[in-house]
């Protein structure tokens, strides 16, 4: 039987893409020796106020020149296209019934999964997919301390290699801790930036400073 291809999921509303999203995926990439890993830009993230997103053309444009020298990094339209919030749930549902040969990972920094119980049917979302938790800047090094009470007992340690602690769900499915070096930009300081007339460079793609120069975006009240 043929190994299934393995296929890494990044959400999120980059706003704008910046090298550490970049960074990020490739070095989650290589770890957990992932065949592809997918940007999936949200359309309206349920938790984050929508207003100070920039257009979603315009975040998807953003991406499409950030990645375009990676053949390893693709784009998925899926909650840009969908009615309503973005809820992770609905998206990892539709990539396992749509590709069902292929074995996912969605991919979450430590801050946001320390509150996944949050999210919408968050004891579902472990049924459906595979998880590579990756450690964010600022946060314990220790990955017990951002493990959610109301998830431990549905988990069990399996192992430890180099820079991965696994975990197997009930389901059977995988929890990745990926340990990786990472870069510490955010798209909020970015934006701040941007509004004080600072330079981004360095921060984001060539590319992508161009874009955002060109299409002023950033600049108006209520951008950040």
């Amino acid at each position: 039987m043929a190994t299934r291809e393995k296929i890494g999921l990044l959400g999120g509303t980059f706003n704008p893409i910046h090298l550490g999203h970049l960074r990020a995926a490739e070095e989650v990439r290589e770890i957990l020796c992932l065949n592809k890993v997918y940007f999936i830009p949200a359309s309206i993230p349920p938790h984050k106020d929508s207003t100070n997103i920039a257009p979603s053309e315009d975040r998807l444009r953003m991406l499409e020149l950030a990645i375009k020298d990676n053949p390893f990094f693709e784009i998925s339209d899926v909650e840009l296209k969908r009615r309503g919030p973005s809820y992770t749930i609905d998206t990892l549902r539709y990539f396992s019934t749509e590709f069902p040969n292929f074995e996912f990972y969605f991919i979450v920094g430590t801050d946001l999964f320390s509150e996944i119980d949050t999210w919408k049917d968050y004891k579902r979302l472990f049924e459906v997919s595979n998880f590579a938790v990756i450690s964010r800047p600022g946060f314990p090094k220790d990955f017990s301390k951002v493990f959610p009470l109301a998830l431990r007992e549905d988990f069990r340690y399996h192992k430890e290699e180099g820079n991965i602690i696994f975990y197997l769900h009930k389901s059977l499915n995988t929890l990745a801790f990926v340990r990786i070096e990472g870069i510490q930009i955010s798209s909020t300081k970015i934006r701040c930036l941007l509004k004080e007339n600072k330079s981004i460079k360095y921060l984001v793609p060539k590319e992508v400073e161009e874009y955002i120069i060109t299409k002023n975006l950033y600049k108006e009240e209520g951008s950040l």
